[in-house]
């Protein structure tokens, strides 16, 4: 049976490395025991966690040190989209056989493909494995609302959407109207946001039951979400709201966003080094002290985990 519980905030973790660039299992096992302590719903590794820079065995040793270290607790989504059907069905499996609790995969973007073939890619993978799968709609490789209908059809397991496209807002409130109006397999797709949580509640309203936003501020994230569950919809708004200009610093592209996370982490206590491994822009001195300025204003300097 698919798992179709999930909902709530599902931070895609860092990969924390080294100043040679070496993986720092150490931090990634603080990093998650950090998370799970604040309440998080699950955690994810995706591009936000870098996996597009890490060799196959460097993916394998990061799902399964993040599998031994949540035990169970939460679940865990790995990303396993790839270029080609094959080898995505190869790192769903492998992943499924490393103890994830569900993937995320983005369709193919190296080639502009028809539609058609972007269903029949879901559906090979959605059989190739047994547990449940996040259709990944974004940007630079689009699922559209009809798609992921469509897809829903063709596999029980592709019954997830992390909708990433802009606007997420319209985008979110077509594939929660198209859902509703679906009489088959297709009005069992369930929505998340993603975009790192940038417009949540927006979200939420249109029918999302979460969202994976980035690692650094999770307890923001898990105190607004339990304040929304509670009824408490002013007061998440509130909270949310202190945290707005981060949460939109957080948003820049191009690999700024992995130093700036690991900056902040490292100043939460959770990393020793703020190291993404190139190709990725660094923050320029100006960038380093507005961060401060920032995070000085929010107390979040100086928390530990």
């Amino acid at each position: 049976m698919v798992d179709r519980t999930m909902n709530g905030i599902f931070p895609i973790l860092a990969t924390p490395f080294n100043d040679k660039g070496q993986i720092d299992f150490e931090d990634l096992e603080r990093e998650v025991e950090w998370m799970i302590n604040v309440g998080v719903n699950g955690v994810g590794i995706a591009v936000a966690s870098e996996i597009y820079k890490l060799t196959d065995p460097e993916r394998d040793e990061v799902l399964s040190s993040i599998v031994k270290q949540v035990n169970g607790r939460v679940p865990v989504v790995m990303n396993t989209g790839a270029m080609g059907t094959d080898v995505t069905v190869y790192y769903s499996q492998r992943a499924e056989e490393l103890g994830a609790n569900a993937l995320m995969i983005r369709p193919p973007s190296f080639i502009s493909m028809p539609a058609a073939e972007v269903i029949e890619f879901f559906a090979r993978v959605g059989a190739s494995v047994g547990i449940p799968i996040f259709q990944q709609d974004q940007g630079t490789a689009q699922v559209s609302p009809g798609m992921a209908i469509e897809i829903a059809r063709r596999h029980e397991n592709l019954c997830y959407i992390k909708v990433e496209t802009a606007p997420t807002v319209p985008r979110m409130a077509e594939a929660a109207a198209l859902r509703d109006a679906a009489t088959d397999a297709g009005g069992d797709l369930i929505l998340f946001g993603g975009a790192g949580g940038t417009f949540l509640f927006e979200e939420l309203r249109r029918g999302s039951v979460g969202t994976m936003p980035g690692s650094v501020i999770p307890d923001v994230f898990v105190n607004v979400w339990e304040r929304w569950q509670d009824g408490d919809e002013e007061g998440a708004e509130a909270e949310f709201r202190r945290y707005s200009a981060l949460i939109r610093t957080l948003k820049q592209p191009q690999g700024l966003d992995n130093w700036i996370y690991k900056e902040i982490l490292v100043r939460r206590g959770i990393f020793k080094t703020a190291h993404a491994r190139h190709p990725a822009m660094r923050p320029d001195r100006f960038q380093i002290y507005e961060l401060e300025q920032m995070l000085d204003e929010l107390e979040l300097e100086d928390l530990e985990a």
